[in-house]
């Protein structure tokens, strides 16, 4: 429970009716207890991993034994349009609930934080007091799903403030100086267990955003001339699987290139490292390559082991590639980045590369499924288990059958089909899985994006004067928390930590 006016013990709150303590686990044998605004504020970036920025956070509680125990997190970008604020508290508050449903624990109380640094000419208390309406929203979304908010804290500008405090005076309207980074018994705990912070979400996302720079131009030049020629070969039957294979052959020899690199400290040293030992043209070719699902399903197979690693930074090397009207075909190495972080551990990670996918193309089918197992807590060793039997077929000599992608099936939750001569005789599952790979796009059955040889850049109207959509020239750089207010409740959800 959060007491206002006291560091320890339990007190009465007013409207706060949380039944006892805050308990989150730490590692396999351990637990902290939480009791405090303070400790609550300072606890949130190890509750999500990361610190949050320009951020609406819910943390659902379960009953146990009479204390509280924090259960699924989700979390939305402040919209900038207060008018969006309603529907975002919706979306946020339906999605959390919905989906520790489906965990069969529905949450009996919520916490919820509001995050943003103040701009330029306003403090830390101009921020809690514009934001007051939005936590109130919260409050009242979590309550007409009869789970009632037992806190609501704005945090900025190195302070925190609370919206339930039931007694004037109580809490100085300047704010409470958050603790040291480090310094709390949550914090000595989690370090202890192995835990950390990694920074702030907008780093993370730093590490997938396109360029912005110089080279981005050079970048984009590359992608037009690459597009000339793979188009009409991914286009055309009889070359189509050339291309596949000239793709994956590339991609393999550019991550044994990333393996054998030296390693460097630090996240942003890293990715510039990868930047250097990854060239225009190459990039060029596995972005393009990589918009045919079969090819996509087949570089997801580097997804455990050694591989892993080398795999993701060549992902998110791509991603950052994905420049100018580009944009869109980041979608495919961002949702490959997601799946390897999965399938390797990161959580984290993989929700926000698959929300960024989705950000860059709204209809891409694998990322979305990918998303919703990811945020449900599900495991991935289902798709694993796929990848890795398809991979096998592969290797067979005599599966003359044809290739079916079955990543989507095993993110679905359907049967896998099996591989090999069986294959032929046995019923498919879904229709969409009979369905011939659709070449220059993934499942979703778009136009493919990169230039026709009668075209010379993506946008540019054809003959006749219909014009095709950019590739994302106006979405494909967006922050991944732009679009989340306007997807699924379910896509916003973060799943237990």
């Amino acid at each position: 429970m959060t007491n206002h006016s006291e560091t320890t013990g339990p007190a009465e709150n007013g409207d706060i009716t949380a039944r006892g303590a805050l308990n989150e686990p730490i590692g396999h044998d351990g637990q902290v207890t939480l009791r405090t605004p303070a400790e609550l504020a300072d606890a949130l970036p190890y509750l999500l991993g990361y610190r949050p920025e320009d951020s609406i956070v819910l943390v659902a509680l379960h009953d146990r034994d009479g204390r509280g125990r924090f259960g699924g997190r989700a979390r939305l970008g402040i919209p900038a349009n207060p008018d969006d604020w309603p529907a975002a508290a919706r979306q946020l508050a339906h999605g959390l609930v919905t989906g520790s449903e489906r965990r069969g624990a529905r949450p009996e109380q919520m916490v919820a934080y509001v995050c943003q640094e103040p701009p330029r000419g306003e403090s830390g208390g101009d921020v809690m007091r514009r934001l007051r309406p939005l936590a109130q929203l919260l409050r009242t979304e979590c309550g007409r799903l009869d789970v009632p908010v037992i806190e609501a804290l704005c945090i900025s500008g190195g302070r925190f403030w609370s919206y339930c405090c039931p007694h004037e005076g109580c809490c100085p309207a300047e704010g409470t100086p958050m603790g040291l980074p480090g310094t709390s018994v949550l914090a000595a705990a989690a370090t202890y267990a192995g835990l950390q912070v990694r920074g702030t979400l907008r780093e993370l996302h730093a590490r997938l955003l396109p360029w912005e720079t110089a080279a981005a131009l050079e970048q984009e030049i590359v992608l037009d001339a690459a597009g000339m020629d793979l188009v009409p070969r991914i286009l055309d039957d009889a070359s189509r699987a050339d291309v596949a294979m000239e793709t994956l052959g590339l991609a393999e020899r550019v991550i044994g290139r990333f393996a054998a690199a030296p390693s460097v400290s630090g996240a942003l040293q890293a990715d510039r490292r990868d930047d250097e030992l990854l060239g225009h043209d190459e990039a060029a070719t596995l972005i393009l390559g990589l918009q045919d699902r079969t090819t996509r399903d087949r570089a997801a197979a580097w997804m455990e082991g050694e591989e892993a690693g080398p795999a993701l930074r060549l992902w998110r090397a791509l991603a950052r590639r994905c420049v100018g009207p580009y944009g869109e075909h980041a979608a495919a190495p961002l949702t490959l980045a997601g799946w390897v972080a999965w399938s390797t551990g990161d959580d984290l990670e993989a929700r926000e590369a698959l929300a960024m996918a989705l950000g860059a193309d709204p209809d891409y089918l694998f990322a979305r499924l990918l998303h919703q197992a990811c945020n449900e807590g599900l495991d991935p060793e289902s798709i694993r288990r796929c990848l890795r039997a398809e991979r096998a077929g592969r290797a067979r000599p005599d599966d003359t059958a044809e290739d079916i992608t079955q990543a989507d099936a095993a993110a679905t939750g359907q049967d896998v089909p099996e591989t090999g001569g069986r294959r032929r005789h046995r019923a498919r599952s879904a229709e969409r899985l009979d369905a011939p790979p659709r070449p220059a796009r993934a499942a979703e059955g778009r136009r493919a994006r990169p230039t026709a040889p009668d075209r010379a850049r993506p946008g540019t109207p054809k003959p006749g004067g219909t014009q095709t959509r950019a590739a994302g020239k106006s979405r494909g750089r967006r922050d991944a928390t732009a679009p989340e207010a306007t997807r699924s409740a379910g896509n916003a959800t973060e799943g237990d930590m």
